[in-house]
């Protein structure tokens, strides 16, 4: 059974959808279903009907293992969504849930980190303020203490090491080592603490990662150093100095664990801002809304009161609050936020707004149809932040890699270890324990799990601000790949809406009069030519008449009786059949329809008045927009329902070679599948409702602009425009995000390559050199924040 809830529920309690992993928020009137005693909830109908055709295998989808992909496709085609098992309704304290940026199953109700990768959990969906966070505040704090016992004991040595001065010429030697044991506990175990934690916790479950390798690190050099300093003894006397001491690595503990937290500090301040384009959306939605009262008489009330039906008053300059359709009123509204489009789009009575856009010089009332989590903002913000939590396929290699590394690293310190203890200069000890250290430290992998997915949440953000919505990032990956983009003709390349061309009057009849005697017959036809005609007779300011005997004859036209004349408006089958010759026109007419224009015959008492001509505009930014997208490497096939003369001729006009005419909505999927068994790798852009076969048939389907009521069901990306200017921004936008994706792996790859080697000392017997522990260090951490800033740059590419 479904039900519908109505009333949105405040205590913030979320489900996950079992079909497609969404967080759905209860009360938000989402479908839900009854299964075995359970109550499954659902972002969309989509969900809810596939989960109701076989709930079983959804439910037996467990959860997936981290690094091993998606669920296996069923029958060829992708799923959008890889089953995810049902979850229970969730009830957050705070309404919020957490999860890791790489490892996207790990869902949680409160700050933490991660029991695979240790990283710090962040929300699944950034808020509009940006609230404390808990873990930057924690890590700064430790940073903070660090840098002064950091900075003390890299002094002391400096000062030591290089000008042979004694800062502490008060101390004995002895105590010097003790005063050092006694500063390096804050500073390693207060200050590492989270690394040792976290280290401890990858050890008990088995995955290793990079606070195994930190914790491992410090821990050693630390725990070495406290046996030094109170057993002295132990050591072979090649390793004490003339007073009988063991030299110490607690100054390696401090610096190191002071880099890592600097580390840490940069990479999480860097994550806050992936968050930025959602934050910025949900900052769109207004706090407030005038509600028009029953005399006209508008109050304020906050918006979370506002409920479907209620009357809006939107004000010149206000945002838009809600989505709703206008009831009175007129303006123009910049919806470049939801479209990515600058140029304003005129609203009247009837026409629907859309919450977060921004009113122009007009006034207007708003009846409000959606409120909540179904209005676009949210679905848009819902959208974007389910894109960045989904795996790019180019992730499974950093993820292969991954697994094999920390035990490749450790097995690297270990044998560096043994070498330098065996073969290696005196004192051995120390020279193994430095090599096998700065391996440890060095290696950190986070870095390269970073490199996938900090880029894809840049890029869904950055799209979103271009009104392109991303649904995976595996389309994003495939887009870039694409080679044929398979495009409906209307809507798309021309307006969608057809205008009248031409009036050519015949004989003594005058422009106006063919016009009138039309726009007339027309007020009450049910044709979908007859609102072209009264649209050219409002905008050329003819008043039409109310007609008489008005009569539709199928298939030719229509008649009747307008200001005592009797007019016939049709096809040249209604003149033979009126006996009205319509040959005077015959040469224009054969010309305009190879034009791709519809010609109609207007006759008054008789005798032939005249044509109307009507056409379905090509789209202004169309020519330009095929231009750009040849430019990218990008073939346009064209599929159009209408006839072959007026497919031809918008082909002709845009230059475009491959078309396909008279289509029925069923035989796209058959184009796009004859494309696929070509070798072409291609994007269908359709408009979501009837093309969602062909939609799901190609390598990516982009769900063109349902402006408000996004298509977010089918299709890999939505376009919140309908226009082709937006494919040449998805394009672009697929194209940055894996070349960033590439240039991190290599940012990451190649540190990682360079710097074990280095550290376990392969070149000292050539050049004498070792990497020491703090250098590693911080390499280690000027990685992870590397990724991170170049990932960060995507926020401005030029689309």
């Amino acid at each position: 059974m479904t039900h519908q809830h109505d009333h949105a529920s405040p205590s913030g309690e979320t489900a996950i959808d079992p079909v497609c992993g969404m967080t759905v928020r209860l009360g938000a009137g989402k479908p839900s279903f009854e299964y075995a005693g359970a109550t499954y909830h659902f972002c969309s109908q989509g969900c809810h009907d596939k989960f109701a055709a076989d709930p079983e295998r959804y439910l037996k989808a467990a959860p997936r293992a981290p690094g091993h992909g998606h669920a296996p496709h069923e029958h060829g085609h992708h799923h959008h969504h890889a089953p995810t098992p049902a979850v229970p309704v969730r009830h957050a304290a705070s309404g919020t849930l957490y999860t890791c940026p790489m490892h996207p199953e790990i869902v949680r109700d409160a700050p933490g980190s991660c029991p695979i990768c240790g990283m710090a959990l962040e929300p699944m969906v950034p808020s509009a303020e940006e609230g404390p966070n808990h873990e930057l505040r924690s890590m700064t704090l430790r940073f903070a203490v660090s840098v002064p016992f950091a900075v003390l004991f890299l002094a002391v040595d400096m000062a030591n090491h290089f000008f042979g001065v004694d800062l502490l010429p008060f101390l004995t030697p002895q105590q010097a080592q003790y005063l050092q044991l006694v500063l390096a506990i804050p500073a390693v175990l207060w200050c590492g603490w989270p690394f040792f934690q976290r280290g401890w916790q990858s050890a008990v479950t088995g995955n290793l990662n990079m606070f195994t390798l930190i914790a491992l690190g410090t821990g050693a050099a630390f725990l070495y150093s406290l046996v030094a300093v109170l057993l002295p003894g132990i050591f072979p006397a090649a390793m004490r100095d003339h007073h009988g001491l063991v030299p110490l690595y607690f100054e390696s503990a401090v610096v190191i664990t002071a880099l890592v937290l600097l580390g840490q500090v940069l990479e999480l301040r860097a994550r806050a801002h992936t968050g930025g384009a959602i934050r910025a959306l949900l900052r769109r939605a207004p706090k407030t809304a005038h509600r028009v009262g029953a005399g006209g008489t508008t109050t304020e009330v906050a918006l979370d009161a506002v409920v479907v039906g209620d009357v809006l008053r939107v004000r010149p300059g206000d945002l838009v609050p809600i989505d709703g359709v206008v009831v009175s009123g007129a303006s123009a509204v910049d919806e470049s936020l939801v479209t990515g489009e600058p140029i304003p789009v005129e609203k009247t009575t009837g026409d629907h707004a859309t919450g977060g856009t921004v009113n122009g010089n007009g006034s207007f009332d708003l009846r409000v149809e959606r409120t909540g989590a179904a209005t676009t903002l949210a679905r848009i913000v819902a959208m974007v932040a389910g894109a960045q939590r989904t795996r790019a396929p180019i992730q499974g290699l950093a993820d292969r890699v991954s697994a094999i590394f920390v035990p490749a690293v450790m097995a690297i310190a270990v044998v560096a270890f043994v070498v330098w203890f065996f073969a290696g200069p005196q004192p051995s000890l120390a020279y193994g324990l430095v090599a096998a250290l700065s391996v440890l430290i060095v290696a950190c992998p986070c870095a390269l799990g970073l490199a996938t997915p900090i880029s894809i949440m840049v890029a869904a953000g950055r799209g979103a601000e271009a009104g392109v919505l991303i649904r995976n990032a595996e389309a994003l990956e495939r887009l870039e790949k694409v080679d044929t983009l398979v495009v409906d003709k209307t809507g798309t390349l021309t307006e969608g809406r057809p205008e009248v061309t031409s009036i050519t009057p015949l004989g003594r009849f005058a422009e106006g009069d063919v016009l009138y005697a039309a726009a007339s017959l027309e007020q009450g036809s049910e044709h979908p030519l007859s609102a072209a005609i009264l649209r050219a007779a409002a905008t050329r300011n003819v008043t039409p008449a109310a007609a008489e005997e008005f009569a539709a004859i199928p298939g030719q036209g229509i008649r009747g009786v307008v200001a005592g004349r009797r007019v016939l408006l049709g096809n040249a089958a209604l003149m033979s059949a009126a006996g009205v010759s319509s040959a005077m026109a015959d040469g224009a007419v054969s010309e305009r329809r190879a034009n791709g224009e519809t010609v109609m015959f207007v006759a008054i008492d008789g005798r032939p008045a005249g044509t109307i001509a009507v056409a379905d505009p090509v789209r202004e930014s169309a020519p330009a927009a095929i231009a750009a997208l040849s430019a990218l490497g990008i073939s346009v096939v064209m599929a159009s329902g209408d006839s072959r003369a007026t497919a031809e001729a918008v082909a002709g006009r845009l230059k475009i070679a491959a078309l396909h005419a008279e289509v029925q909505p069923e035989d796209k999927a058959r184009i796009v599948a004859d494309l696929k068994a070509k070798g072409r790798r291609v994007a269908m852009a359709g408009d979501g409702v009837n093309d969602a076969p062909a939609l799901a048939a190609a390598d990516v389907g982009i769900a063109m602009g349902a402006g408000s009521d996004v298509a977010i069901e089918s299709g890999g990306m939505t376009l919140m425009g309908g226009d082709l200017a937006g494919i040449v921004r998805a394009r672009r936008l697929a194209v940055a995000t894996m070349r960033n994706i590439r240039q991190n792996l290599v940012l990451a790859f190649a540190y990682n390559t360079l710097g074990i080697p280095l550290a376990a000392g392969v070149l000292y017997p050539v050049f004498g050199w070792l990497l020491s522990p703090m250098i590693a260090a911080l390499a280690m951490s000027l990685s992870s924040v590397s990724v991170i800033g170049n990932a960060l740059r995507l926020r401005n590419a030029r689309l």
